[in-house]
């Protein structure tokens, strides 16, 4: 779930979980490591700790196997953001999207969000690795990581025809239909809306060549002709770089805003998926064991009694959280979303006035010299 705000005083965190911060990230060839920050509830000073991908996905391992917890398999898990890559290919930078940007800021953005969610989590806070993570100096997920059971079993073929499969609670199967929907149309309007950044950057780039390229108009001398001939070359200059500074502080307004927004939601409906698909799952496995039940023998009817009796209980308590999670979602969604579009409304309003005012100066400086 989309949590920003919990009582911290429930935590078993020894740091405020909406103080974490990514504040940079450090290359060494093609490794990326990643600087996190955050306060101490003892109000004595901040945690620095130095994590790689490898970490995260460590964390992320030991938060999917968490088998001891009950109704584990309904949570909708803070999504992690795809492998980061230094040169990396035109496919990856395409799953990366909005991350791939911006010198890899909104890719911190967004691994910190993933830690804040995380430790907003009711139930996944409590998890010792978490503390492991946020505090610890020695790097804890170097080791080779096994396969996550959640991903086996999202990915597995022969389960692919349970996505199908009829609810037999109408509350799942509608949320079921609606996930289905907006998936596909949240990753379009991410990928359209990224295609706009990518063009405006590009603009930016060419305007800033233009107004390079301007300076090799200019002529030395005292031709009169040549003089004024260069005084508004030099002029165009300013201005398309005025242009380029203002395109790219609209690029830069976007991505952060809008463009973030729309990757996290698109990142957190997939979750969702996942975790529905999972839960059908379940209830395939109860099915078969309330049917295994009715068909047994004597001689093994009570231990089949007792496997579906189990399949129940499990089942219940992953539908309970998977209420719970999914209500909890849908409301956070609207919120972000709401929160998203205000701010890039008011940062691409401040930016129009400052264009605005550079242009108008501009012109000014043009009527002066007519």
């Amino acid at each position: 779930m989309m949590q920003e705000e919990v009582n911290e005083a429930t935590s078993v965190l020894s740091v405020y979980g909406h103080t974490i911060k990514v504040t940079e990230v450090l290359q060494d060839g093609d490794t990326l490591t990643f600087i996190i920050v955050s306060q101490k509830l003892s109000g004595t000073g901040e945690y620095h700790v130095d994590r790689t991908y490898e970490d995260f996905e460590w964390l992320q391992q030991h938060l999917y196997a968490q088998e001891y917890v009950p109704g584990l398999q309904g949570v909708i898990f803070p999504p992690l953001p795809v492998r980061p890559q230094v040169n990396a290919s035109a496919k990856v930078m395409k799953q990366l999207g909005f991350l791939g940007l911006g010198e890899w800021q909104p890719y911190c953005k967004a691994l910190e969000t993933f830690l804040r969610q995380v430790a907003a989590h009711s139930i996944l806070r409590k998890n010792k690795t978490v503390e492991v993570f946020l505090t610890s100096t020695d790097p804890p997920g170097r080791q080779k990581l096994r396969r996550n059971i959640f991903n086996r079993l999202s990915q597995a073929v022969e389960e692919l025809r349970k996505e199908g499969h009829k609810d037999v609670d109408e509350f799942f199967h509608t949320e079921r239909d609606h996930n289905l929907v907006l998936t596909g149309h949240t990753r379009i309007a991410a990928e359209k809306f990224l295609d706009v950044v990518l063009t405006e950057q590009k603009i930016a780039v060419a305007c800033g060549h233009f107004a390079a390229a301007l300076h090799i108009c200019v002529e030395n001398g005292e031709d009169p002709e040549k003089k004024a001939f260069s005084r508004v070359c030099v002029k165009l200059s300013e201005v398309f770089d005025s242009i380029k500074k203002n395109m790219t502080s609209i690029a830069v307004n976007d991505m952060n805003t809008l463009g973030l927004g729309l990757d996290l939601d698109s990142r957190y409906l997939e979750a969702e998926k996942e975790m529905l698909f999972r839960r059908t799952c379940k209830l395939v496995e109860l099915e078969n064991a309330k049917k295994n039940a009715e068909r047994a023998k004597p001689v093994k009817k009570n231990a089949m009694e007792e496997v579906k009796k189990a399949a129940e209980v499990e089942f219940e308590q992953i539908c309970k959280v998977a209420k719970q999670e999914i209500v909890q979602l849908n409301r956070e969604r609207v919120e972000m979303l709401q929160k998203n579009l205000i701010q890039w409304c008011e940062q691409q309003l401040q930016t129009a006035k400052e264009g605005a005012d550079a242009y108008n100066q501009h012109l000014q400086a043009f009527i002066a010299m007519a």
